[in-house]
């Protein structure tokens, strides 16, 4: 659709140890690494992507794996909170026994809105949920030991922890196009029509939780899809007309960014489906070689021998 925000592009979180975050997504979790690359602002620091096979938008994880010397965060008011993965109906109890395989924290089966899902938390603890969506087509990522029956298909939602849940959802309904679908207690289900998958937020709204610690095992920020840069640029000017600071168009490389914070504190982004990740490696190279941003190009060989050997 035209004009829209179409769901969720990526999520980005803080990690610590780098070796540790690349096994538990690409072996645990059965992800494909999609891209190391490093920090546009800090070279010596990876940055990965993980995600589906082609790395397409609404499935796109990425992580600033900072190290031993960054500090456990803690979640809170004003920060994204938990990120919810879209797996098959009856794939649950394939997550629990490999999630015991593997020693990783889990809650057992609960129900919400309808849907079963599985918490669990990473190496570092940021938040997961196994979500069973049934009729969720898109095609997934396997791996040996996770197969098609099983696999997630990409992210379903994220959650937003709020003081206050007003001012975020006005952003939500007023400026992205989502529209209120659901409440129960204090959890208000947002969703945009102009995507299918990708396309759910959530907000807890708990007027009297302390605001979050940003660090490990906590998420950066969330990007929202839009199809182009011309798209994105209509998104711009609205948000500039509401008085909210947002950055000019920042290069990723792989995507164009915009990034404002949300009257609630979130850090949003704007990214768009441009010009993708094979604009420097093709498909069936993706996350094999170290891409560095350009102006790093020059530095390779020192930031290769600062960098953590993957395997």
């Amino acid at each position: 659709m035209e004009n829209t925000i179409s769901g969720i592009h990526h999520i980005t979180a803080i990690a610590g140890d780098a070796k540790r975050n690349f096994d538990f997504y690409t072996r645990v979790l059965g992800l494909r690494f999609i891209k190391k690359t490093v920090n546009f602002d800090d070279p010596h620091t990876y940055h990965f992507y993980f995600g589906d096979y082609e790395g397409t938008p609404g499935t796109i994880l990425t992580f600033f794996p900072w190290g031993s010397a960054i500090r456990p965060g803690k979640r809170g008011a004003g920060m994204a909170t938990e990120i919810g993965y879209a797996v098959p109906a009856g794939s649950l109890e394939f997550w629990q026994q490999r999630f015991e395989t593997y020693n990783v924290i889990y809650n057992k089966p609960a129900e919400k809105f309808g849907q079963r899902y599985l918490t669990f938390l990473d190496p570092d603890g940021l938040k997961f949920e196994m979500i069973e969506v049934p009729g969720d087509n898109r095609k997934p990522y396997v791996t040996a030991e996770v197969g098609e029956a099983v696999a997630t298909r990409g992210f379903y939602n994220t959650t937003l922890t709020l003081n206050n849940a007003g001012p975020t959802a006005h952003i939500l309904t007023e400026v992205f196009g989502y529209r209120l679908l659901s409440k129960e207690v204090n959890r208000y289900r947002y969703i945009t029509d102009a995507a299918d998958t990708a396309n759910v937020i959530d907000i807890v709204e708990i007027p009297s939780e302390n605001r979050g610690i940003g660090a490990g095992g906590t998420i950066h920020h969330i990007a929202f899809r839009v199809k182009d840069d011309v798209t994105q640029m209509k998104f711009y000017e609205k948000i500039s007309k509401m008085g909210l600071h947002i950055t000019p168009q920042i290069d990723r490389n792989y995507f164009h960014s915009l990034y404002f914070r949300e009257p609630g504190g979130v850090l949003f982004e704007i990214a768009t489906d441009n010009p993708g990740f094979t604009v420097d490696e093709p498909l069936e190279e993706l996350g094999k070689n170290l891409k560095l941003p350009a102006q790093y190009e020059s530095q390779r060989t020192a930031i290769e021998k600062h960098l953590v050997v993957l395997d």
